[in-house]
């Protein structure tokens, strides 16, 4: 089998490295192309990354000498790869200019980035949950003038935790949902040693992060009607994002309202016999088992069960009644695996099946 060749643009960052690190050894996918900012151009990728490589694995052999190109040339990039991924960090107008270029030049884009999550043509995709919405591409594909060049999103990390077990509980109509979430250092692109400022500590503020987490929920939960995707109108979403001392990992506390109120047997028999679609189970990247309950009353933890299904599972625990909302109980997810770059990947791959990804 041949495979596709990815540009990572935004390669040098700690999801693009990510992403370089999962796709080193993938069955339909390899890196053969790693863009950057201009002061990283010119450069191998080995001597861009050396001071500030931030994975616990080397640099995988196979894009250590590729050099990196400046992720403006859009023209020289579209004709050099099949699809790129796009990690890279600029204003919001920025990066949705930069990657709406690429998608003009024929290139599809799987973006991490938030600039264009809120374009009603561009679907934020969790396979799991709402693979029906690569349909809205060909409707994209009108809008931009293009044959394959598109964008498909990526949701904002904060959400994964939560999202994903409230989905297989929608049957039972949440209402009202009240969501904490405790985010890694690794959401913001560091490590310990680069954010000193949180040791002993804890900052309960993140640029943005809660109108994310309200807001994409209920794009990921809508429908496509008109041509564009429908946000869904329930339920109503209110969050906190707090900086935590942890690596990676983001763990939320979760209080949820139903209309029809389940038992917490019925919530964790749905969670535990949750299935995705069969377009989303074989998929090299997918989980066996996407969420897992654990019935130990100090689980999930974070540092513990992070790495649940490679990272790509999400888990949950301390499922109990309460005395404002019906229940709650609490979520993890890894924000740099689900949640970022694994996500991606995981994306593309259900793109590729579906026809979207193709060598030229």
């Amino acid at each position: 089998m041949n495979k596709l060749r990815v540009g990572l643009i935004g390669g040098t960052g700690m999801v693009g490295q990510r992403f370089a690190c999962l796709l080193k050894d993938h069955p339909w996918f390899e890196v053969t192309l790693i863009a950057a900012s201009k002061k990283s151009a010119g450069l191998t990728y080995e001597e861009a990354v050396k001071d500030r490589w931030k994975m616990n694995e080397p640099i995988p052999e196979g894009v250590k000498n590729l050099i990196v190109k400046d992720a403006f040339d859009v023209d020289e990039i579209s004709s050099m790869v099949d699809f790129v991924f796009c990690a890279i960090s600029l204003n919001k107008e920025e990066t949705r200019l930069l990657e709406e270029d690429y998608a003009k030049h024929e290139m599809p884009v799987i973006s991490n980035n938030s600039a264009n999550r809120y374009v009603q043509d561009v679907p934020v995709l969790i396979p799991e949950i709402n693979n029906n919405h690569t349909e809205i591409i060909d409707i994209q594909k009108k809008r931009l003038g293009t044959k394959r060049g598109f964008i498909s999103v990526k949701p904002n990390c904060s959400i994964q935790s939560y999202v994903p077990p409230i989905s297989a509980l929608l049957k039972y109509e949440p209402e009202t949902i009240l969501a904490c979430t405790y985010q890694a250092i690794s959401g913001a692109g560091k490590t310990f040693k680069e954010c000193p400022e949180i040791l002993d500590n804890v900052i309960p503020y993140i640029k943005g992060e809660e109108e994310k987490s309200e807001n994409e929920p209920l794009k990921i939960w809508g429908k496509i009607e008109n041509n564009k995707i429908v946000n869904a109108s329930s339920p109503l979403i209110t969050t906190q994002c707090i900086r935590v001392p942890v690596t990676d990992g983001h763990l939320a506390a979760v209080f949820v309202n139903f209309k029809t109120k389940p038992s917490k047997q019925e919530i964790i028999d749905a969670w535990e016999n949750f299935k995705a679609p069969e377009c989303a189970l074989n998929l090299p990247s997918a989980p066996k088992k996407f969420l897992h309950y654990f019935d130990e009353p100090d689980r999930p933890q974070t540092k513990l069960d992070r790495d649940f299904e490679n990272g790509m599972g999400i888990t949950m625990g301390r499922l109990r009644e309460d005395k404002l909302f019906q229940y709650k109980f609490v979520c993890l997810s890894h924000n740099t695996l689900r949640g970022a770059a694994g996500g991606g990947v995981l994306s593309a791959e259900l793109l590729k099946t579906q026809g979207y990804l193709t060598s030229k």
